[in-house]
């Protein structure tokens, strides 16, 4: 029998050449998110809502195409899509160091901006997406929850990489410091990648075996998975956009620390229980983690010290963590091996929903009920998305899968 630890290295092996891809598409993310609000609204001199505005761009154009990329996985397999996906995120990076060379055109630069902004919310759709489908041909279907979970490793891992250099980068003052920088960067990132793309392996889009399915049908099979994936990734928002300020308002100093330990046992929590997945199933393990995601934000709502909040964090993050993967391979499962991508896609899109609407939702609740109520209300969604998790259809066409 093969033993977890040598099935997980084995998978690691298969998979890592691709993973790459994604390592360097959210290093690209990281290093953007880092610098472009403080770019419109300190260079250029726009409101700090338009600054909001230009880092949710990327995220607007992810939305829009996720289940383009999905189609196109299932049509024409994996390489083609990352491969397109990396192009795409090269050029986001010339449009953003082109954006800083127009900086005294104010209007001109802003739009340059958006433009990459927009091209890097495709890219990542295309990268994210096509590398997943990728690796669960190369691993194989049986390792599928595995393959989602060293993804996201790779996506948050990338995201913390990248933020620290564009700081570095943006405060320089040598020729190539500041957004021209980063925008070198970024389009750096994405070109090594793209010759190390067209060498891998393609893989064969899996044969139908009936009908391509439509949008409505497939949306139909998805939902009940992407509404528990939704209701259970609003505490991640409030995390997110959130713990920073709760933080200040209670006059508490380490609040990147408190996102520290949450990222850290996001990460950690990969690593060690991923394969729970595959030996429990997917709806045990989404059930359990929105439990404990939950009692994180219910500890952060209620607790009266830094060190309180902090534990709530890490719950957090504990329970965050595998929600994504147990309800995504169920999803794909819904739907057969022929599908996998626009299954995927799609179910993506519930995430980019929750997360881009909880920051702004949540927020307005704090200047009427305040910071607690915000984490209660946090944990509320997450409580119903356990009780989604429940009532999950069974997979009838899990085999195929």
């Amino acid at each position: 029998m093969t033993s977890p630890s040598s099935r997980s290295s084995s998978v690691i092996a298969r998979t890592y050449p691709v993973l790459l891809f994604t390592l360097a598409c959210y290093t690209v993310i990281g290093l953007q998110m880092a610098v472009v609000p403080l770019f419109v609204h300190r260079t250029l001199g726009y409101s700090a809502a338009l600054a909001g505005f230009a880092v949710s761009a990327q995220y607007l154009a992810t939305l829009a195409t996720r289940t383009w990329a999905g189609n196109r996985l299932d049509t024409s397999g994996a390489r083609p899509v990352v491969t397109i996906g990396l192009i795409v995120g090269a050029l986001s990076g010339v449009m953003l160091a082109v954006s800083a060379l127009f900086a005294s055109e104010s209007a001109l630069s802003l739009g340059l901006l958006l433009v990459g902004r927009i091209l890097l919310g495709f890219s990542e759709s295309w990268v994210a997406v096509g590398v997943i489908i990728w690796n669960m041909h190369r691993a194989g279907a049986e390792n599928s929850a595995a393959v989602i979970s060293w993804n996201g490793v790779c996506s948050y891992g990338g995201i913390a990489l990248g933020a620290p250099i564009a700081a570095m980068i943006f405060s320089s003052h040598a020729m190539f410091g500041g957004l021209v920088g980063v925008g070198l960067l970024s389009t750096l990132l994405f070109a090594v990648c793209i010759p190390h793309a067209l060498r891998q392996q393609t893989t064969r889009p899996a044969p139908q075996t009936g009908p391509k399915p439509g949008f409505a049908t497939i949306f139909r099979a998805i939902m009940p998975y992407g509404c528990a994936l939704g209701a259970g990734s609003v505490g991640f928002g409030a995390i997110v956009s959130c713990l920073t300020l709760y933080f200040n308002d209670r006059n508490w100093s380490g609040a990147a620390i408190a996102l520290a330990v949450f990222g850290g046992f996001f990460v950690l929590t990969r690593f060690v229980f991923s394969s729970t997945i595959r030996k429990i199933g997917g709806e045990r393990v989404a059930l359990i983690s929105m439990g404990v995601e939950t009692l994180g934000l219910l500890i952060i709502a209620g607790g009266p010290s830094p060190i309180l909040a902090n534990i709530g964090a890490a719950l957090t993050g504990v329970g965050f963590s595998l929600v994504f993967p147990a309800l995504g391979v169920l999803a794909i499962e819904r739907l057969g091996a022929e599908n996998r991508g626009v299954a995927l896609g799609g179910f993506s899109v519930f995430l980019d929903l929750a997360i881009g609407a909880s920051g702004p939702g949540l927020g307005m609740i704090i200047p009427i009920w305040g910071f607690p109520t915000l984490f209660v209300v946090a944990a509320a969604f997450c409580a119903i998305g356990f009780f989604l998790t429940f009532t999950l259809p069974k997979n009838s066409h899990a085999a195929s899968a």
